[in-house]
């Protein structure tokens, strides 16, 4: 088949990605982060809080679990902004990417898959990483957490993005690192690939396929799994 003929096809299909965890493997450093903010207002925590009750989940969440009380509106603002501005001021110049996606990124774009990111993370964090990797043309739709109202495990910020893109959800692959994050592309009806960054895959709800890095998916296991 010609070449173009390729790309024609594959322009109505897309591969979201999540970010933390899943471009880069930001979890520790959120984690430095976290620990240097909750010092900072007495809160104890460990490991395994962090395992359980961190990686994936929004800030409204997190805060609202470690301070053992409901953060929200003005006071959620104002102690977001502080811990992701520790994070940025620790991650800033260590940005990198989980192993083999760039090349991974490329081959879609090569094929004119459409491609985007999805984060619960703030703007500002997105935008540090998707520039400092200078894979902002390369993503048809950027959206963070302020881009939704509903955060995950609920879908919005996955199917928003198939509606940005215009392409149907079941023609979709998500890659996801996190429970809440995986189920948030599966309740958009998409098919997902677990990153297993984080997590296991016992810890996990089932995927189509699952990757340590981006060196063990290319584009033809991407296209067999949009097809199945």
């Amino acid at each position: 088949m010609h070449l173009n003929a390729i790309n024609k096809d594959f322009n109505n299909f897309a591969v979201i990605f999540d970010m933390d965890g899943v471009i880069c493997h930001t979890n520790p450093h959120h984690a430095i982060a976290f620990a240097q903010f909750f010092d900072r207002y007495q809160i104890t925590y460990n490991d395994r809080e962090f395992e359980q009750h961190m990686y994936g989940k929004h800030n409204s969440y997190i805060m609202s679990h470690f301070f053992k009380r409901p953060i929200q509106g003005e006071e959620l603002k104002k102690l977001e902004e502080e811990k992701e501005a520790l994070f940025r001021e620790t991650y800033k110049d260590k940005v990198e990417t989980i192993p083999g996606y760039l090349s991974f990124l490329q081959q879609l774009k090569e094929l004119n898959f459409k491609t985007a990111v999805a984060t619960s993370a703030p703007a500002a964090n997105m935008h540090l990483i998707v520039n400092a990797l200078n894979i902002a043309d390369k993503m048809e739709s950027l959206l963070a957490s302020e881009d939704v109202n509903l955060h995950k495990p609920h879908a919005e910020v996955y199917l928003k993005s198939a509606q940005n893109i215009m392409v149907p959800p079941s023609q979709c692959l998500v890659f996801e690192d996190s429970f809440s994050g995986i189920t948030a592309g599966l309740n958009a009806g998409m098919k997902v690939v677990g990153v297993l960054s984080s997590h296991t895959k016992k810890q996990l709800p089932p995927c189509s396929f699952y990757i340590e890095d981006y060196r063990q998916i290319d584009t033809e296991k991407v296209i067999a799994l949009l097809k199945s």
